[in-house]
C-alpha cells in the first residue's frame, strides 16, 4: 500500500532553510557549481549548524510523539542539491536525530513542480523563485531569512510551538492592502468599516492556519502543544472585520495584536515566535534579529486576464 500523506501536516524544508549553509553558498556564488560541489563532498562528514528553520522543524516533528500511533506532521527535505552533494545533509539529519526520510533533490532545478505532488502544506525556501511559484499555486510558502548576526539556540527544547503571522497578504489576500497603498489610510479604514461584517477573502496562509488550528483541537487546551498569534500593522476600527473573518473561518488564534504602525520586532521577541510569516521586508528583516522569520511574496497576478 502506498504511504499517505493525507491528513497530516505536509512540510517542505530546504537545506539551507534547515542547516546553517551561509559559508557554502558563498562558495557558491564566488566559485560556481562546482567548487560547492567538490566542498561540499570533501565535508560531507562534517555535521552543519543547525539553521533558522531548524527549532521550528524539530518541534514540529516532535507532535509526533503526542498521540499513539497517529503522526500528525511529516517534513520533507526539498533540495537543489544533488543525490551525490546530500550526503553531508542526510549526515546532519541523522546526528540531530531528525525523523526526516524523505527527500526531493533537484540537482539545481526547480522544485516547485514536485510541492503539489507530496500534498505540501508550508514550504520554507531561501530561493525566492521556487517560494513565488508555491504561493502562485496556493501553497503556504516563505523566503527563509537568514540573519548571521543571530544567535539562535536550536538545540533548546520546545515545549510549545509559536507561530506568529502577519494578517494582509500573508492570512488574508492583499486586496485591502492594496487599497492602502493606492488611496492611503483614511480609505482602507473607511473600506474596512463599511465591510467589517464581510469575512477578508482567503490569502496563502489560510489553509495552513486552518490546518493548525485542527490539530490545536486535538489537545485538552491546557495542554495544546501550538500558540498562534496574529502580528499585524492594523489598528481600530479595521481591527473588526479580521476577528470576524476568524469567527467566521472557525479557527482559533491564541493572541492577536494590532500594532498600528508600532514595530513588530519587540512584540515578537516577547511572544517567543519561532517562526513568524510576513510580506515586507521592512518588517522580516528586523524581525530576523530575534526571531526566525519569513518573507511571503506577493501572489502574481495572472496578466493575460
Amino acid at each position: 500500500m502506498a504511504y499517505n500523506l493525507e491528513n497530516r501536516l505536509v512540510v517542505g524544508v530546504s537545506s539551507r532553510a534547515l542547516f546553517d549553509l551561509t559559508y557554502e553558498n558563498e562558495i557558491f556564488e564566488r566559485e560556481g557549481v562546482k567548487a560547492f560541489c567538490d566542498y561540499q563532498v570533501a565535508h560531507e562528514k562534517e555535521i552543519l549548524k543547525p539553521g533558522p528553520g531548524f527549532k521550528l522543524i524539530k518541534a514540529l516533528l516532535q507532535l509526533n510523539e503526542l498521540k499513539e500511533g497517529k503522526d500528525m506532521v511529516e517534513v520533507i527535505i526539498m533540495s537543489r542539491n544533488s543525490a551525490d552533494t546530500s550526503l553531508r545533509v542526510f549526515n546532519s539529519i541523522e546526528y540531530y536525530g531528525l525523523n526526516i526520510t524523505r527527500a526531493v533533490l533537484s540537482s539545481g532545478g526547480s522544485l516547485a513542480p514536485y510541492l503539489n505532488a507530496f500534498k505540501t502544506d508550508l514550504f520554507l525556501s531561501a530561493y525566492e523563485d521556487d517560494v513565488q511559484s508555491a504561493i502562485n499555486s496556493g501553497i503556504a510558502a516563505g523566503i527563509i531569512c537568514n540573519d548571521v548576526d543571530s544567535d539562535y539556540d536550536a538545540t533548546e527544547e520546545i515545549s510549545q510551538i509559536r507561530i506568529a503571522f502577519d494578517g494582509d497578504a500573508v492570512l488574508f489576500t492583499d486586496e485591502s492592502e492594496m487599497i492602502y497603498q493606492k488611496e492611503g489610510l483614511e480609505a482602507f479604514e473607511e473600506n474596512e468599516r463599511k465591510n467589517a461584517d464581510k469575512p477578508l477573502p482567503q490569502g496563502p496562509f489560510a489553509k495552513f492556519l486552518k490546518t493548525i488550528s485542527n490539530i490545536q483541537k486535538e489537545f485538552p487546551p491546557e495542554n495544546v502543544p501550538i500558540r498562534t498569534a496574529l502580528v499585524t500593522a492594523r489598528s481600530a476600527p479595521a481591527h473588526e472585520r479580521v476577528i470576524r473573518t476568524l469567527r467566521a473561518w472557525n479557527v482559533r488564534i491564541d493572541e492577536a495584536f494590532f500594532l498600528g504602525g508600532v514595530s513588530k520586532r519587540d512584540v515578537l521577541e516577547a511572544f517567543g515566535a519561532h517562526i513568524f510569516f510576513d510580506d515586507q521586508a521592512i518588517h522580516t528583516t528586523p524581525a530576523s534579529e530575534v526571531v526566525p522569520s519569513a518573507r511571503v511574496p506577493y501572489v502574481e497576478k495572472d496578466k493575460s486576464k
